[in-house]
């Protein structure tokens, strides 16, 4: 059996499951506070970091992006028409550009910001860093989603997909970004309806469903949260 050591609210380990759902995988789901840095985690990945995928066959797999390399070079032909990873040359180059955008800029640049303020420091104790929000962090991460969600607009204005005619990588890892935002009422949806609609048909598919029923203990998602028609 496979298993994902993630936090629920990491949008990077939010990737890898949506990723898992289109593959029809199945994994234990071992949540980690990256902030204990605990010992036995450290040991399969010392960079303390999720997400990381693990099977007996491989071992530890670190990393959204080599996750997503992984499951594409051992399962990825078998998905035929529904392969994540376009099988031509510029077809892969672009949706690598767009999963570096999605899983690194837009992560640098917004989410890592909302989430470890929002959430990662309500339950860090001082010794890790805990305390109150930094005010003018979610501030610049609420003004840099703007920016990224314009761009969304822009990918799917010409195109059926984000990287091109059918569903990638690229989708799911800016839907991934998006949700965690979301779950924070943190995404200006009113400011680009072509971004809400894109979103609203990732969020509908079934391996959005196990994001949806996440909660973090003590914060309740944005009322539009789980609903497929906001």
């Amino acid at each position: 059996m496979a298993t994902l050591h993630h936090h629920s609210l990491c949008p990077l380990s939010r990737f890898v499951r949506l990723v898992l759902g289109e593959f029809g995988l199945e994994a234990d789901l071992v949540e980690e506070r990256v902030w204990e840095r605990r010992t036995e985690f450290l040991l399969i990945n010392p960079a303390g970091r999720t997400p990381v995928f693990t099977e007996e066959q491989v071992g530890a797999v670190p990393g959204a992006a080599v996750i997503a390399e992984y499951l594409d070079e051992t399962r990825g032909l078998a998905l035929g028409e529904r392969r994540l990873l376009p099988s031509d040359p510029k077809g892969r180059v672009e949706v690598r550009r767009l999963l570096d955008w999605f899983n690194v800029k837009m992560h640098d640049e917004v989410t890592s910001y909302l989430v470890t303020e929002k959430v990662f420091k309500r339950f860090m104790g001082p010794e890790h860093g805990g305390g109150a929000p930094d005010m003018s962090a979610i501030r610049a991460a609420r003004s840099n989603i703007r920016y990224h969600l314009s761009y969304i607009g822009f990918l799917i204005g010409g195109r059926n997909w984000l990287a091109g005619d059918r569903l990638t990588y690229a989708d799911l890892a800016a839907a991934a970004q998006l949700s965690s935002a979301d779950y924070l009422g943190d995404v200006p949806w009113h400011e680009n309806e072509a971004a809400k609609n894109w979103y609203a048909r990732v969020k509908s598919r079934p391996s959005f469903r196990p994001l949806l029923a996440d909660r973090v203990p003590g914060m309740q998602p944005a009322d539009h949260y789980a609903d497929l028609d906001f």
